[in-house]
């Protein structure tokens, strides 16, 4: 798309990066720090903690790694698989064709199970899959809670029943980049064994770092898991975690600031309110989209993402126009279809830093 510049501020409604809090960007606002400083270490202590509470874990490790989601992707798969391992993983989106695209490039053997772009996991192909396999074969199962290509969120409490059900020990990994801390996410209740999410996303801060939890199962797994791995490798973490001093290498100190006052912003609403807050602005970002009279690519309300909505132009309109009409007449931002929906939808992010009176001047400017 070509620069054209737009007076005022930027309205940014793609699903992630998003809007960064003022008080997020003011504790950015600082110099470098040395990390093996006592101040670093106790701040440190105290993010470990409080990462915990919104991935709803007691059990969990988290580690919080200089990355993006897909290095968080890598991460999670490289310590607890090794190459060869069976692996089940759903492709409904461009999201989650990457992350089996990188599945099969670590040498995994990945058991696609793939739905219409619009259509969430199919969930009786794993129950058959799961059945199946007596001699538990399958070694994980991955999956994306929630699609931001086409604004699809699958249900994770069912996949667990299926693993439970036929006492299936298969890990469960999950992509929350988009979902945690927007979406109910429950890893200890839900039973998830790795679960992921990245920065950008409804943290709403920058991009740059990839937080992932692990269970003690997943902890158990990288025992034996002979994938290659340096710099994402959970043990030099836990090493150094003992050791009271928490960073293998150098961290972004002010992302770690900047990670404070987003924890501390999310507390201060309440994460459930938080979550509330994302279904009241999903809801009405439909209710919009359907008096335009548009459609939702998601098929289903059970599949509807309460951080995404991917809107369906007629088939006479490329919905890249739409977007780069919105950048050049508004300044706002909002996202390009992907892949197989390129041209076909253009997609509403409303998640992280938005309330209200925001996201109804969008509406307004439509």
């Amino acid at each position: 798309m070509d620069y054209f510049y737009g007076p005022g501020r930027n309205h940014l409604f793609v699903p992630g990066p998003v809007n960064i809090p003022e008080q997020v960007i003011r504790a950015m606002n600082r110099n470098n720090e040395d990390y093996r400083s006592p101040a670093v270490p106790a701040l440190t202590k105290t993010l470990l903690e409080d990462v915990k509470k919104v991935f709803k874990t007691t059990s969990g490790t988290p580690f919080m790694i200089p990355t993006t989601g897909t290095g968080a992707w890598e991460s999670a798969l490289t310590n607890t698989l090794s190459p060869g391992d069976r692996i089940v993983s759903f492709l409904i989106g461009q999201f989650s064709l990457l992350w089996i695209d990188q599945q099969q490039r670590l040498n995994f053997n990945v058991d696609v199970v793939e739905s219409d772009w619009g259509q969430g996991a199919n969930l009786d192909v794993l129950a058959s899959k799961i059945a199946e396999d007596k001699e538990h074969t399958i070694k994980a199962i991955c999956i994306v809670h929630n699609e931001t290509a086409t604004g699809v969120t699958n249900n994770l409490a069912t996949v667990r029943k299926i693993l439970d059900h036929y006492q299936h020990p298969a890990l469960f990994l999950v992509d929350g980049v988009s979902s945690i801390c927007a979406l109910d996410f429950r890893m200890d209740e839900w039973g998830i064994d790795v679960a992921l999410t990245g920065s950008q996303k409804a943290l709403s801060l920058p991009t740059g770092m990839g937080i992932i939890c692990a269970s003690p199962k997943a902890l158990e797994a990288t025992k034996t898991a002979k994938s290659v791995r340096v710099f994402f490798d959970w043990n030099d973490y836990l090493k150094f975690y003992k050791m009271g001093t928490y960073w293998p290498y150098t961290p972004s100190i002010q992302l770690l600031y900047g990670l404070r006052a987003a924890l501390d912003l999310i507390f201060e609403e309440g994460l459930d309110n938080v979550i509330a807050r994302h279904g009241r602005l999903a809801k009405a970002t439909r209710l919009a989209v359907e008096a335009w009279g548009l459609k939702n690519c998601t098929q289903k309300e059970e599949w509807f993402s309460d951080t995404v909505t991917a809107v369906v132009v007629p088939p006479y309109i490329d919905s890249s126009e739409i977007v780069k009409r919105a950048w050049k007449r508004y300044n706002l931002s909002l996202g390009l279809g992907l892949n197989k929906v390129a041209g076909k939808v253009f997609r509403i992010g409303h998640l992280g830093n938005l309330n209200e009176v925001r996201l109804l001047c969008y509406m307004f400017l439509h």
